[in-house]
């Protein structure tokens, strides 16, 4: 594999230069060894405000450092492959940037999944950042496994305490801190006036309270990044490892 950026050309996207697809020959994918086993992550992230004092980039950032990091940590006969980041994602509200409607957004995760099965991999998880995306990325899965036959999975970011959720969310203060260390900025205050994003009945209020300095947020954001990592590269492991589609599972 040629290396992507060098001491005089930086690299331009946070990737693991081991997983990420478009760093790859043709050759190099088409001779790829275990394919039928091997993950193939369809990253997907929105871009939004979500009242966190951060650029509408947030969602893919978090995703994208996490990705990386998840990558390093997956033993070297697991590892999987990346896509790049499918970044137009679902959104009903104009606060949204970017935005395509439902069947537009379920569409694009057809046509790459379609993709990716046509390179010889029948294995995808689609690792989604965005709230909204969640129940369209669940049936997404339910329809490619039923419709082609791919191994489907869908893993979400606020199931490993990254929840950008306006209401739900139990972790904003961890994403917003852990967002903090990865921009090397602290939160910016709400624009008095500024009109508040919605989403259905749900206003997306900026989160209010004392913020982690720059210097708080560079200490406790790499232990946050590290355990969402750790958890993240256990799932893609055990989806490397399960039972492929139309197995007998053997009673234990």
């Amino acid at each position: 594999m040629t290396k992507p950026a060098t001491a005089d050309s930086p690299q331009l996207c946070v990737a693991d230069d081991a997983t990420f697809w478009p760093w790859f020959p043709s050759p190099t994918l088409g001779a790829w060894p275990a394919r039928g086993r091997t993950v193939v992550i369809l990253p997907l992230a929105g871009m939004a405000d979500w009242g966190l004092g951060h650029p509408l980039d947030a969602e893919e950032t978090v995703l994208t450092h996490l990705l990386r990091d998840a990558c390093r940590l997956v033993p070297k006969a697991s590892k999987p492959l990346v896509l790049p980041v499918l970044r137009f994602a679902f959104g009903a509200e104009p606060s949204c940037a970017f935005p395509v409607d439902q069947p537009t957004a379920h569409a694009l995760i057809a046509e790459v999944a379609a993709s990716v099965a046509a390179s010889g991999f029948g294995r995808i998880a689609i690792v989604n950042s965005s709230p909204w995306s969640e129940e369209l990325c669940n049936a997404a899965a339910r329809d490619l496994r039923v419709s082609q036959g791919l191994h489907m999975f869908h893993i979400h970011l606020s199931a490993l305490e990254l929840d950008f959720h306006p209401a739900r969310s139990r972790s904003r203060r961890r994403v917003q801190t852990l967002l903090t260390s990865l921009y090397g900025n602290e939160p910016e205050a709400p624009v008095a006036g500024h009109r508040e994003p919605t989403w259905g009945d749900e206003s997306v209020t900026p989160l209010g309270g004392p913020h982690a300095s720059l210097a708080e947020a560079r200490a406790e954001g790499a232990s946050i990044l590290a355990t969402a990592a750790a958890r993240l590269a256990k799932l893609v492991s055990d989806i490397r490892e399960a039972a492929p589609l139309g197995a007998k599972l053997t009673p234990q």
